[in-house]
């Protein structure tokens, strides 16, 4: 256990952090799934609604620390290059 006033404090921070950033990455996760599965059921215009909100999701989890902005951009890329050969299928 810490003993100084400060060390106490940094702990408790760090635990409020920790389960606003999990429940962020969380939810990012989930978001991935469902716009995954509308992807591969091939409903193109759910999917297309549920990627602007992945994107969202994305880019505010880069604001805040939580991905790399590389790591985002690289998903946006790949989400929007299964979306552009859902729309070439059709």
């Amino acid at each position: 256990m810490a003993h100084r006033r400060s060390a106490i404090k940094k702990i408790r921070i760090d635990k409020k952090r920790h389960i606003r950033n999990s429940g962020i990455l969380s939810a990012l996760r989930t978001q991935m799934k469902k716009t995954n599965r509308l992807i591969t059921e091939k409903k193109m215009d759910e999917a297309i609604k549920d990627s602007r909100e992945l994107f969202s999701q994305l880019d505010k989890a880069v604001k805040k620390n939580l991905l790399h902005k590389k790591s985002a951009s690289r998903q946006k890329s790949r989400f929007t290059l299964r979306l552009n050969s859902l729309k070439k299928s059709k």
